[in-house]
């Protein structure tokens, strides 16, 4: 029982999971993305990036979906680099 417990608290929860899914897919068009957002996730868009923006700090993120993980955050340096 500890074992299963132990091993839970290294995986992502769900919504977790599903932020990371969403950003491996591809959006058409301006504002699609932030409806998918709302309509899948239930979240505000603003909410959405809080979340996303942890989860790139985040080893259990990292480990779940590295390809994911590194680009985004090589995106988010390039960003606080240009400011």
């Amino acid at each position: 029982m500890v074992a299963a417990t132990v091993r839970s608290m290294d995986q992502l929860a769900r919504r977790e999971q599903d932020i990371l899914a969403l950003e491996r897919r591809g959006f058409s068009g301006p504002g699609a993305k932030e409806r998918t957002i709302r309509e899948e996730l239930g979240l505000a868009p603003v909410r959405y990036y809080q979340l996303l923006n942890a989860l790139l700090d985040d080893p259990r993120a990292l480990a779940h979906d590295p390809v994911t993980v590194n680009r985004l955050r090589r995106i988010r340096e390039r960003r606080r680099a240009e400011r």
